[in-house]
């Protein structure tokens, strides 16, 4: 039961990529879709390779100085220090399910203007070595889990990381050509398709429920339908909370903050759901949705590009979440049983987990960049990384079909797909 348990609950979170798929592909403009599905698949079998071999045994393997594991690459060797009701084969898939998960939230903040290539490289660094790494620190024997961190199935250790990972990259890259003015005034690239985009989100939401009560490892965990509640809660709450801030503060409701609430509010309650009650798991998802709108004007007062909002959704209310943890815990909480010492522990991961995402993405893009450039081209970006990169123009895209320039029609060489 156990085994099918979570294999289940890994094939709901594997759905979880055509959700990044969607969400980003209705976030971005029409020319660019192609190329944020080409990066999603990048992400679901680079990734799944790259943790295969190397990552999993850095995540997992026998503990070298609570900084890293030594052993497990390829899944083979002594592994008996992993206590386990299931079989290591579906330990790896469960796990091999959430490293996907990380990579695809940096994709979004750089879409429509990431060279692909470039791209390519850096997921096989994320998921070989940034995440693995991180991800020992807390699940896999490392020295923050050793201090007692509580992130139950991966605000911090996921999204926080992977959020400052994201935001990381965006600096980097910088924005879409147009973006922002001389003066600091921003333009709104109108999303293509916000219907795609909120079934994206209605993935993703169904995916959490396998991210979050998956994390038991076992069928029979009596916290399977309290985890599955305050999920649905937190997600519930936050899109709520978007929906009536840029409601009163707007005088619309917005439909892209309204989804992002939404996924806030999950990313917000993804490290306490075993650990909160269900009224708190409201007030988490609400503070979620509102820290999202925040950090999005925040990002936008920088003029720092983030096309999907990945660092206002995963980095923020992922921070936040880990956080509320060592305020709400019904054991050990700031709150609930007046310790700090939770809360420290916390604060303290949190710190390292951002500034590893966020420094080794920085250093990790810039030796790409010497040898293949991070950005592409004035040209490539003008015509749309579809045709640039892929040699295709989604059949939807006919609103902004240009005139495609000399050079870029003879780089092409199937004629068919000009």
């Amino acid at each position: 039961m156990d085994t099918v348990w979570v294999v289940l609950t890994a094939a709901m979170i594997l759905l979880m990529e055509g959700g990044f798929a969607l969400l980003e592909a209705g976030f971005v403009r029409a020319k660019n879709s192609v190329n944020i599905i080409m990066k999603v698949f990048a992400d679901i079998t680079i990734g799944t390779l790259c943790y295969f071999a190397i990552g999993f045994g850095l995540m997992y393997g026998s503990d070298k100085l609570g900084l890293f594991g030594s052993n497990g690459f390829f899944i083979k060797g002594n592994l008996s220090h992993i206590d386990l009701t299931i079989s290591l084969d579906t330990f790896w898939l469960f796990q091999g399910a959430f490293v996907i998960a990380v990579i695809s939230i940096v994709s979004g903040a750089v879409a429509e203007r990431v060279s692909f290539r470039a791209y390519l490289l850096y997921a096989i660094l994320m998921t070989s070595f940034i995440y693995p790494i991180a991800g020992h620190w807390v699940w896999g024997g490392g020295w923050l889990g050793d201090l007692g961190m509580q992130d139950f199935a991966g605000s911090a250790v996921i999204h926080a990381l992977g959020g400052f990972a994201a935001l990381a990259a965006a600096i980097l890259i910088g924005p879409r050509k147009g973006k922002f003015s001389d003066i600091g005034t921003s333009s709104i690239a109108l999303p293509s398709n916000l219907p795609l985009a909120s079934v994206g989100a209605f993935l993703l939401w169904f995916g959490w429920f396998g991210f979050n009560a998956g994390s038991t490892l076992a069928a029979t965990d009596v916290r399977i339908g309290h985890i599955a509640i305050v999920t649905m809660l937190s997600a519930a709450s936050g899109g709520a909370a978007t929906m009536f801030y840029t409601l009163f503060r707007y005088g619309r409701s917005d439909a892209p903050s309204v989804i992002n609430g939404s996924l806030a509010g999950l990313v917000g309650i993804t490290a306490g759901c075993a650990f909160v009650s269900d009224v708190l798991a409201i007030l988490i998802g609400a503070v979620a949705g509102v820290l999202m709108m925040t950090a999005t004007n925040w990002l936008e007062a920088r003029q720092i590009d983030d096309p999907v909002g990945a660092f206002p959704v995963h980095a923020v209310s992922g921070v936040w979440g880990t956080i509320a943890v060592g305020l709400f815990a019904s054991d050990g909480g700031l709150f609930t049983e007046g310790s700090w010492h939770l809360l420290a522990v916390q604060v303290i991961g949190l710190v390292v987990l951002c500034a590893w995402g966020f420094a080794l993405t920085w250093l990790s893009l810039k030796l790409i960049n010497i040898w293949v450039p991070i950005r592409s081209t004035e040209e490539e970006e003008e015509v749309g990384l579809d045709i640039s990169y892929h040699g295709i123009m989604a059949t939807h895209a006919s609103p902004e079909f240009i005139e495609l320039k000399e050079p870029l029609i003879h780089s092409l060489n199937d004629d068919d797909h000009v």
